[in-house]
């Protein structure tokens, strides 16, 4: 696992999200109310919405365009709707957040 410093976890407003630009695409890195870390491709499969401006409630981001809710965990559409984001393994180690890079370039092969 080859893993990329993108900040501090402070860097990150409780509730909030920063947007990673990659090689391979943008990354959203959510910070819960509770100092979890999840990371997610910030496009939402219904309309192309930016999951890095949308409402993080517990686990899961709500999308700024059209509601869908997903959970940070899975990835998964909450409710009625279908559709799923790609989720990346990310950790905090010594209050640096790390995302797994390898995982993105096969997220983009594939």
């Amino acid at each position: 696992m080859t893993m990329l410093d993108i900040g501090a976890l402070e860097d990150i407003p409780r509730q909030g999200a920063r947007l990673v630009k990659t090689p391979h695409g943008c990354v959203a890195v959510f910070r819960t109310a509770t100092d979890q870390v999840f990371a997610l491709d910030d496009r939402c499969p219904h309309k192309g919405g930016p999951l890095s401006e949308g409402i993080v409630h517990g686990t899961e981001v709500t999308c700024p365009l059209h509601n869908w809710v997903f959970d940070m965990a899975t990835g998964q559409a909450q409710g009625a709707d279908e559709g799923r984001v790609t989720t990346y393994p990310v950790i905090v180690k010594r209050g640096r957040i790390l995302l797994d890079s390898s995982r993105l370039s096969r997220a983009a092969a594939a």
